[in-house]
């Protein structure tokens, strides 16, 4: 899946459900997780958000994979294929204070984005009735695409069990919110492409992001030593 293909299948309609993007944090999570291992292979959609998950799966034979599907990249693309279109979108996630920076900045650089609403929900946990209210908003305001920017897995968890309540769609969408308003820096272009993007995050916010990113990485690493796939190139296209 390219991010080409990605913001095709989003604006036509065609991954109605939870999408999820994967970087090797998901992933080492999902690892230890049998329920998020459940949750993604729900999804209507899954794609690589991060080098090392592209770099593995070329070892493993998807040789097309040459790019990340970048959470913040897609969101940009969707906004703009989606005006002509006209592609409703709700924001859901993260604090008032970066909603608010977000819909300025949406409004500043796409100013025929349809925006029907912006919530950030509770930090909390979230009932079955939290959900079905939540979903029944998203579709009273007729939204096509609910980006959803909770942190991983709880925005993989949610759009998860908000897509068994409606059948919009609803993108897990990682630190998008931040970047694109501008709350948060992201790493230089040539960091990004090169894998390091990590690195740059980590020295960013070493106390928040440490266990992340340092042992998140390990273990994604060792479960795909594990699974035995590394010691086979291209056998898993084949299966």
């Amino acid at each position: 899946m390219t991010i080409e293909d990605a913001v095709d299948r989003l604006i036509a309609g065609q991954a109605r459900g939870a999408v999820h993007l994967c970087n090797a944090y998901t992933l080492s999570l999902a690892s230890r997780d049998p329920s998020l291992v459940a949750q993604l292979n729900r999804g209507s959609l899954n794609v690589a958000d991060g080098k090392p998950v592209v770099w593995i799966a070329r070892h493993l034979g998807y040789k097309h994979m040459t790019r990340r599907v970048y959470g913040p990249e897609l969101m940009e693309r969707s906004l703009s294929s989606g005006i002509v279109s006209g592609t409703r979108h709700y924001l859901y996630g993260s604090t008032p204070a970066v909603l608010a920076s977000l819909s300025t900045e949406i409004q500043r650089r796409w100013p025929e984005a349809l925006v029907v609403g912006a919530e950030s929900p509770s930090f909390g946990g979230m009932s079955e009735s939290d959900i079905e209210s939540a979903a029944q908003r998203f579709e009273t305001a007729e939204a096509d695409l609910v980006w959803v920017g909770l942190g991983t897995p709880k925005q993989d968890v949610i759009a998860a069990q908000l897509a068994q309540k409606s059948d919009l769609t609803f993108v897990a969408i990682g630190a998008a919110f931040d970047f694109i308003a501008g709350t948060k820096r992201q790493a230089p272009r040539m960091m990004r492409e090169h894998g390091l993007e990590w690195l740059f995050r980590l020295a960013s916010e070493p106390r928040r992001l440490w266990k992340r990113y340092l042992l998140g990485n390990a273990i994604f690493l060792f479960a795909v030593v594990r699974s035995g796939s590394w010691n086979q190139p291209g056998s898993t296209v084949n299966k």
